[in-house]
């Protein structure tokens, strides 16, 4: 074969084998976004209402379940949710279960650190729920030797711990309640948002609960994504600011809280 020849069909062959590299690289690179092509999927614990919970005809629902829905939209994509407790939600993000956690998730320092964080949703009030005309535990500072049942990888288990209280583990605030109104737990700091929903439903409960944010701060809530997917992180961000745009979750919060609790 002529020399010349040669030499220009070795030419195409690494041009050719480069472009079936570079489209072999992007599809990869697409495929990464989610688990699942073109579906968000999100981890969620299904009890915690108004969050995640289900309806009396035993459909998912909840302030968080429409707002997953509403990213997916946003980012043309579909979404699907997988149930899981508390303990081991945040675990299966890295075990690639789901591609976020949409979960009450307080966008802390620890989790930035380990973890993609979306920009907040959500604005929370701490509350220090107790049994109605107990008067010993009225700040923070009250809650030290009480027992106190709380998720302890939560942003409340945690706090509790370090104000000195004894902690019951728990999977989620209905256990919490549970153990309060039975005098086997003195309280449980948590949502107050998630507390108004619950009294709502048991409205003969012999609870109450201190607004105790000033004391906590404000600790927002946002999606917890895998640290390695910054392309998601950049769409979750791209599709949560046009949600804030458009009123979608001022109107969620509404909905849920009977408050915009989406602006700091």
């Amino acid at each position: 074969m002529n020399k010349k020849i040669v030499i220009i069909l070795a030419g195409l062959a690494v041009i050719i084998a480069g472009i079936v590299g570079f489209n072999k690289f992007s599809s990869q690179k697409d495929a990464g976004l989610t688990i699942k092509k073109d579906t968000f999927t999100v981890g969620v614990e299904g009890t915690y209402a108004p969050f995640s919970f289900h309806d009396d005809k035993g459909n998912l629902t909840g302030f968080e379940v429409e707002i997953a829905e509403n990213l997916a939209k946003k980012m043309n994509m579909k979404v699907d949710f997988v149930q899981t407790k508390w303990d081991s939600l945040i675990a299966g993000v890295n075990a690639k279960r789901y591609d976020a956690v949409i979960n009450n998730i307080g966008v802390s320092p620890e989790r930035k650190a380990n973890y993609r964080m979306s920009d907040p949703y959500l604005y929370p009030r701490a509350a220090l729920i107790k049994r109605t005309g107990d008067t010993s535990m009225n700040t923070l500072a009250d809650i030290k030797g009480k027992t106190m049942a709380q998720s302890v990888t939560s942003n409340y288990g945690k706090r509790a711990k370090a104000e000195g209280a004894n902690i019951k583990a728990v999977a989620g605030i209905i256990e919490s309640m549970n153990l309060i109104t039975t005098n086997r737990a003195d309280g449980t700091l948590n949502d107050l948002g998630s507390f108004e929903n619950w009294k709502q439903a048991n409205p003969d409960a012999d609870v109450e609960a201190v607004d105790v944010a000033k004391e906590m701060g404000s600790t927002p809530d946002g999606v917890l994504m895998n640290k390695d997917n910054e392309a998601l992180q950049k769409k979750v961000n791209k599709a949560m600011k046009e949600l804030h745009e458009d009123g979608t979750l001022s109107k969620l919060s509404k909905k849920y809280f009977n408050k915009d609790l989406t602006k700091e």
